[in-house]
């Protein structure tokens, strides 16, 4: 395994900030140019740990608003009361039954797979993530809403964003900032869900 990475300008500035990663920067570069959130929203984050896209959802969305965290993983910091965290794979439920049809106003995934090293593996895999998280947010956005989702460049992107236009009126690829120079992961932000028939 390789040694630990050096933390970044980004790596630096989520600490100060009180964000446990640096990722908080590219959901923050995301809302900036898409604004994304409004008060009182209600926000599902899916593979939320470890916790810095909650938080900053959490404090866009204010008091008002409600924050739903799901992950494998334990959120290992203190999250504020308008937030609930549930332990669940994300891969393997319901989401009308467990949340609720038109529950949410913004779905967010910043979810990646275990990396492999066998980059075309890779980049089918966080497809599939991509996928799955799409088909969560058609389930249970209202109509209007807002999605984002990552996936790393490939031969699906094309695929993911036709998928994207099918169910938003709006989208839009981005690449933020804080993403590391040598990562091949974007965005695609999908605005104005459209009517589920």
């Amino acid at each position: 395994m390789a040694g630990r990475r050096e933390q970044d300008h980004f790596g630096h500035k989520a600490k100060r900030e009180g964000y446990p990663a640096r990722s908080v920067y590219k959901l923050q570069e995301i809302d900036k140019r898409t604004q994304l959130f409004r008060r009182g929203q209600r926000v599902l984050d899916l593979g939320a740990a470890p916790g810095s896209w909650t938080l900053y959802a959490a404090d866009r969305v204010g008091r008002e608003g409600k924050v739903l965290a799901l992950d494998l993983n334990e959120v290992r910091i203190a999250l504020p009361p308008h937030v609930t965290f549930r332990a669940l794979d994300v891969l393997a439920f319901d989401a009308v039954a467990e949340l609720g049809a038109g529950s949410f106003e913004v779905v967010l995934t910043d979810m990646a797979p275990h990396t492999s090293g066998q980059r075309h593996r890779d980049q089918f895999l966080s497809y599939e993530l991509y996928a799955r998280a799409l088909e969560i947010a058609r389930a249970v956005l209202v109509p209007g809403g807002s999605f984002v989702g990552k996936i790393f460049q490939g031969p699906e992107v094309d695929k993911a964003r036709l998928q994207t236009r099918e169910l938003f009126t709006t989208v839009r690829t981005i690449k933020p900032e804080a993403s590391r120079s040598e990562s091949f992961e974007i965005f695609l932000v999908g605005l104005g869900a459209k009517p589920t028939p």
